[in-house]
């Protein structure tokens, strides 16, 4: 690589506003890759701040890391992605994206009578069926009436 094509650790951690630790976690995860100088110190390319763009987008639309590593996997290893790659590669999200919106709607719907907790302590829920306190313990931890989206654990 250039020298005027690489990035210290501290540039990337500053450009990208992700902390150093998190560029050494990602690295060890292998979502982004730095080479080292002779002294051991790490240096990035300049398309790094498009994955790590990519990673912070993903994350916000509630990918896993898992699911983020295998829409990174597709691009490819020898060039920087195109405008192409990274369509080609979240047009799912779409998709993804309108799920949470309607499962938010409900919620945001519900809010003042229900959020779906499942503890059933509510004289009249409007999501609960009657029947189904017995059942309900088995059927999901915590708020089991949420839309699944919205049960995720979080990070």
């Amino acid at each position: 690589m250039d020298a005027d094509d690489v990035l210290t650790v501290s540039e990337v951690a500053h450009r990208s506003g992700f902390a150093a630790s998190a560029l050494r976690y990602y690295e060890r995860e292998g979502l982004i890759e730095a080479s080292r100088t002779g002294g051991g110190q790490r240096r990035y390319a300049r398309s790094v701040l498009r994955r790590l763009a990519f990673i912070r987008a993903a994350s916000n639309v509630g990918l896993s890391l898992d699911e983020i590593r295998r829409e990174l996997d597709q691009l490819p290893r020898g060039r920087t992605p195109t405008k192409s790659d990274w369509h080609r590669i979240s047009t799912h999200w779409r998709t993804r994206l309108d799920e949470q919106m309607v499962a938010l709607e409900a919620l945001r719907d519900k809010l003042d009578s229900c959020i779906g907790c499942g503890c059933l302590s509510l004289k009249q829920c409007g999501i609960s069926n009657p029947a189904d306190l017995a059942a309900l313990s088995s059927a999901a931890p915590g708020a089991a009436y949420l839309p699944p989206l919205l049960r995720r654990q979080p990070r």
